[in-house]
């Protein structure tokens, strides 16, 4: 039952964390690596893009999971280049947002880089 709510508690503060990035005029750099960072654990994609006066994202999906290590210098991996279109910004990212364990412990992590907020804190 206490996962539950902890898991409630990190995904509204993603949630108003996404809020409070994309609705600024300027979209600071820290707040770019932010969004970067969410569309990348959700589409699995290698390189990202974003073009906020055009609305637009462009990334390369990585296709085979055992080919990329993020770890390490890939010469040889298998992408396909998708480029997407948005209206609203913070409406996208936040589906994006999913209820895994480990993209959790992904959002915890962000959460602590972004707001200084320990995620244990949350769970009170």
């Amino acid at each position: 039952m206490g996962n539950s709510r902890l898991t409630t508690r990190i995904l509204m503060a993603m949630d108003d964390l996404i809020t409070e990035s994309s609705t600024r005029k300027n979209i600071t750099s820290r707040f770019q690596d932010l969004h970067k960072s969410i569309l990348r654990k959700h589409y699995n994609a290698a390189d990202v893009e974003i073009d906020y006066h055009r609305q637009r994202i462009k990334m390369d999906v990585v296709l085979n999971d055992h080919e990329y290590d993020p770890k390490t210098i890939n010469m040889i991996v298998s992408t396909m280049p998708v480029n997407l279109c948005y209206k609203n910004l913070g409406s996208f990212l936040k589906t994006c947002l999913t209820e895994d364990v480990s993209t959790l412990a992904f959002y915890a992590t962000l959460l602590k880089q972004y707001t200084n907020e320990d995620v244990a804190l949350l769970a009170l």
